[in-house]
């Protein structure tokens, strides 16, 4: 029986300042920063992680602000675009809202949807789509409810430097489902209400060049621990190199990278952000894991002080 994965779990980027980036996906968007830790393999950087209320898996972006590092290049072996969807009939209201915010918008269309396409402050490409599935986002923040909020990830656009070979991974292994070409893109569709749609680029782009406004990897969903090592052995058959699991905390994490350069994690569902913070207290204190514990004085004093703050 071919595995499926429900689709997108999370998308980890390297953005620059860290209060422009809380501003931004905090102020300008209305995501909630469900949590406020440390990159565990550089534990001077920040990651932040923004979602709906409780981030749930398929809502996540997560972030590592390195200030005054130097610029990325967005190319193939890197997710090109995000995509997040909203209610149907939430258009204007995101228009007007990044129009008083100084963010340019533009237009685009594909396979028969409308989308909103922008750059937050550090030159990731970000869109809007508007979709009827998935659950309302709860969290109010500013001039945010429910009715325009993001419900979460309306997918991912994939810069693949073998598009065929990237395309067979995400049928073929992944469990994903063709749904279409036009154009330069291939569309693939997961059973999730969000984060369901994968789409690739097929014409060949120069190759990307990691840093700050280049997203670092995209993570797909396993529901546990057990389904996650089934995936393991699963990528493993299929040719792939893959990581021992990797303790992030509020999931587990394996990684590989697949043939046209992108790096893919599989990553568990649970046991998710309200694992060391109450629910009403999310993102709000600087949570260390406990073998970083002891150095809290030390690496309080490394990170840059910032404030989540309503900009409405």
């Amino acid at each position: 029986m071919t595995k499926r994965t429900e689709g997108i779990h999370h998308i980890t980027a390297i953005v620059g300042d860290p209060q422009e980036n809380v501003d931004f996906y905090a102020g300008v968007l209305g995501l909630r920063l469900v949590k406020k830790t440390i990159n565990f393999d550089d534990p001077g950087t920040y990651h932040f992680y923004f979602g709906d209320e409780v981030g749930n898996p398929g809502t996540i972006i997560t972030f590592f602000p390195w200030p005054n590092a130097y610029k990325g290049r967005i190319g193939s072996g890197q997710v090109g675009v995000t995509t997040y969807a909203v209610p149907t009939g939430a258009f204007p209201f995101w228009e007007e809202r990044l129009t008083k915010f100084n963010v340019e918008v533009t237009k685009n269309s594909r396979f028969g949807e409308e989308y909103l396409a922008f750059e937050d402050p550090h030159g990731l490409q970000l869109e809007l789509v508007e979709r009827d599935p998935g659950k309302k986002s709860e969290w109010r923040f500013g001039d945010m409810t429910p009715e325009v909020a993001i419900k979460g990830f309306g997918g991912a656009t994939l810069l693949s430097s073998r598009p065929a070979y990237t395309a067979k991974l995400l049928e073929e292994t992944m469990g994903l489902e063709k749904v279409g070409e036009e154009g330069d893109y291939i569309r693939f569709k997961s059973t999730a209400d969000i984060g369901n749609i994968i789409e690739i680029k097929i014409s060949p782009v120069p190759k990307g060049m990691m840093g700050v406004g280049t997203v670092h990897h995209i993570a797909y969903r396993a529901k546990d621990d057990t389904d996650q090592l089934d995936w393991k052995s699963h990528v493993e058959s299929a040719g792939y190199g893959v990581t021992p699991v990797q303790p992030r905390q509020y999931f587990n994490a394996i990684y590989f990278r697949e043939y046209g350069d992108i790096l893919f994690e599989i990553a568990t569902d649970p046991p998710g952000f309200t694992l060391d913070e109450p629910k009403d207290a999310l993102g709000e204190q600087l949570m260390l894991p406990d073998w970083y514990e002891p150095q809290r004085d030390k690496i309080e004093k490394v990170l840059l002080p910032f404030k989540v703050r309503e900009l409405d």
